[in-house]
């Protein structure tokens, strides 16, 4: 690949499926152009892109984030549920979150 160009991926995942588009962009893009160029949200219309923040492998990232070659761009969408405040939750019921647990059932 010419060196200014890199190849990166842009996955999104909801419940019921998932995406992950390949993708070669001009060196110094960014991860915001990534997900532009990629038309991932046309693809899963029902996410709200305002609310969607977006990371890099997992961890949060700006979307002026200049990419690097091989870098995996990920729509990381809000939770449904704060973790800590569902333990807490199961915690007054007495349940716990865990293998062979009612609440991992």
């Amino acid at each position: 690949m010419p060196a200014d160009r890199i190849a990166v991926s842009v996955a999104c995942a909801e419940p019921d499926r998932q995406t992950v588009l390949a993708l070669e962009l001009p060196a110094g893009s960014t991860a915001a152009d990534a997900l532009d160029r990629s038309g991932i949200f046309d693809r899963h219309p029902g996410l709200d892109r305002a609310a969607c923040a977006v990371g890099i492998y997992g961890r949060e990232v700006p979307g002026r984030q200049v990419l690097r070659d091989g870098d995996r761009v990920e729509v990381l969408r809000p939770l449904d549920d704060d973790p800590r405040e569902r333990r807490r939750r199961l915690a007054r019921a007495g349940r716990t979150i865990g293998k062979g647990s009612a609440a991992g059932r």
